[in-house]
């Protein structure tokens, strides 16, 4: 699991945290960190160009391509299949988060 990435959004949580509270912080991008959107939209694009790569070497072995392997077909469908879950799982949890922030009183 990529824990930059994770480090990076607890980053700009904390940012946001401070600035909520009036405190002066710096943004994630200007303190170093990355921006949140853009390591979401990273890892999206991570998981699509896994799960593209997967459905190519499905179609190429059920093409009847002799230089596929079916246990590496395999395993890469079930590679993408995982990494979806568990985006379907971050999404959840920001949803989730979300609803909790919006619902505060303040």
């Amino acid at each position: 699991m990529d824990t930059q990435g994770i480090e990076n959004m607890l980053s700009v949580l904390r940012s946001t945290a401070a600035q909520a509270t009036g405190k002066t912080a710096e943004s994630p991008a200007a303190a170093g960190g990355t921006d949140f959107a853009a390591v979401l939209k990273n890892s999206i694009d991570k998981v699509s160009a896994a799960q593209e790569q997967a459905n190519q070497m499905a179609e190429k072995l059920a093409a009847g391509d002799t230089s596929q392997n079916l246990h590496e077909v395999m395993v890469a469908l079930q590679s993408a299949s995982i990494s979806f879950q568990e985006m379907v799982q971050v999404r959840n949890k920001l949803a989730t988060a979300y609803q909790d922030i919006m619902n505060m009183q303040i």
